[in-house]
């Protein structure tokens, strides 16, 4: 696909999706990688705006360059925005209860601690994206499951051969110690989230290297 036509493809999936306010966004594109830019009123819209460009079809990299300017002058005191993170979190039933540790500065948000699970990781990452006043998250949650399978490697590779989407048999899993190393090529980006989110289901995983390409 031709830069400029998916460059066009890109603008159009932005202006596209409702929760996100595209007119301050920029777009360039060179051999298939989308250059961001610009500014957008909250992390949230910047991570999806993010998500959005991965899915497009063409699209094997993104750089992502987007700032976070909250409207108006009165920016949300760091204070307010850790006290609203904890309750979020608190009300999270997929975040064990005290497991996440938070700390705010400048309005960005570090979540630390440890968790059994990535959907957890995950869960505590999405709580926060949206609080008023974020514009930034760190998720430095480690992961310390309470046991490390011996077949994990099989447990990955069966999940890939039960999703009909994906073609298994191109994709190469190693795992060491709970660390796990996925290469080979899909056809699109939701393919190699899909190969990703397999890796992380599986019990035992700490670490997820994604060296997928993608086909342009």
């Amino acid at each position: 696909m031709l830069d400029t036509t998916l460059r066009r493809t890109v603008m159009d999936a932005l202006e596209f999706e409702p929760s996100i306010d595209a007119a301050d966004i920029g777009v360039a594109v060179e051999n298939g990688i989308v250059t961001l830019t610009g500014h957008v009123p909250t992390f949230s819209q910047k991570a999806t705006t993010e998500r959005i460009v991965m899915r497009v079809k063409g699209v094997t990299g993104v750089a992502e360059k987007i700032e976070v300017r909250p409207l108006g002058t009165h920016r949300t005191a760091d204070d307010e925005i850790a006290r609203r993170a904890v309750n979020t979190l608190n009300w999270n039933t997929a975040v064990p209860a005290n497991a996440v540790k938070v700390k705010v500065e400048g309005g960005w948000v570090t979540l630390s601690g440890k968790v059994e699970w990535q959907y957890q990781r995950v869960a505590a990452y999405d709580a926060v994206k949206t609080l008023l006043g974020v514009i930034g998250v760190a998720n430095l949650i480690e992961l310390t499951p309470r046991v490390q399978p011996a077949d994990v490697k099989k447990r990955i590779e069966d999940a890939l051969k039960r999703d009909a989407a994906l073609e298994a048999k191109a994709i190469d899993v190693d795992v060491h110690h709970g660390e796990v190393t996925l290469s080979g090529r899909v056809r699109a980006w939701p393919e190699r989230h899909a190969v990703e989110s397999a890796a992380w289901s599986a019990p035992g995983v700490r670490h997820v290297t994604d060296n997928i390409t993608v086909a342009s």
